[in-house]
């Protein structure tokens, strides 16, 4: 299968700080990949490289076969991207904003007008005929992907598409991304959700300081770096933390022993309920009425982001 996306050693500096550090990465022809990481890891400073807004200061990478330093004219004709700020016009209400990206781009008045009418309605916005300045920030942030997606570009670029939005409607963008890629679309999205990495990707690349640290399918990046099983600890007193990593250590089941930034407790371990029951019956675990909380669970990409980094990745 041929690549959509293909970067070489993309590198970006500000002021002495290398940003994004000689990426090299590809992304397959209808494949939605996600670039997952904290705030400040590069993310959408890739992202503005890719669809040259930014110019690398090192490295080039190729949309579909066109070099975005040398082709930059032909890259935006076949991309579009939903950045984090919001690129309508308040005074205009949903519809007119659609329709005004829409003639611009050059699409036809009477495809364009149906086009926004079902992509209104799967957006959930169709009722709408106010002035957008009135809306919502959850309903700004499905308009800004509404507008991409009446471009109808070959591969679309989603920064951060849900930041901000409540459960639901987080749940109608996933639901509309799904769509797009049933078309057959190239999807890259940043996010730092990892729920909705897991969900939607087919492959997911961990950034953390402008660096990949991790690659593959979300169902290959558990299996190889969070065992499956995680029970999760933590304690009225901090002072049991230090006792219980020496009473665990010595246990051969027991992979690893993370403690996360409010203090509690990750035990990774293998062997399922039996040896879950033999953790269960450390003193210091049995002794109920010291522990806030204790829950059993199975792993995540979150869990990747944990071992890997150790820290949560909205932290």
């Amino acid at each position: 299968m041929s690549m959509a996306i293909e970067t070489k050693n993309l590198t970006k500096v500000y002021d002495g700080n290398t940003v994004v550090d000689h990426l090299s990465f590809q992304v397959k022809r209808g494949e939605l990949l996600s670039l997952l990481g904290p705030n400040g890891a590069g993310k959408s400073t890739i992202i503005n490289m890719l669809t040259t807004i930014l110019k690398p200061d090192e490295g080039t990478a190729f949309i579909n076969g066109h070099d975005i330093r040398k082709d930059k004219e032909k890259v935006r004709q076949i991309i579009g991207i939903t950045p984090q700020e919001l690129v309508f016009y308040d005074e205009l209400n949903a519809r007119e904003n659609l329709i005004f990206f829409g003639l611009m781009h050059g699409i036809d008045k009477k495809k364009l007008k149906a086009d926004a009418e079902e992509i209104l309605e799967q957006l959930g916005l169709a009722d709408r005929t106010d002035k957008t300045k009135n809306f919502s920030g959850g309903m700004k942030r499905r308009l800004n992907l509404a507008i991409n997606i009446i471009m109808d570009p070959e591969i679309f670029f989603l920064d951060e598409p849900t930041a901000g939005l409540d459960p639901q409607a987080r749940h109608v963008v996933w639901d509309y991304i799904e769509e797009v890629r049933k078309q057959g679309k190239t999807i890259v999205l940043t996010t730092h959700y990892m729920e909705e990495a897991e969900l939607l990707s087919d492959r997911v690349i961990i950034i953390d300081r402008g660096e990949i640290i991790a690659e593959g399918t979300p169902e290959d990046l558990k299996e190889k770096y969070s065992e499956q099983n995680i029970m999760e600890v933590k304690f009225k007193d901090e002072t049991n933390i230090t006792e219980l990593k020496e009473k665990l250590k010595d246990l051969e089941f027991v992979k690893d022993i993370i403690i996360g930034p409010d203090k509690e407790i990750s035990v990774y371990f293998d062997g399922g309920i039996i040896n879950f029951t033999k953790i269960l019956n450390q003193d210091i675990i049995s002794d109920v009425t010291e522990l806030e909380m204790m829950r059993l669970r199975q792993n995540s990409l979150e869990d990747v982001f944990l071992k890997l980094t150790g820290r949560r990745l909205r932290d």
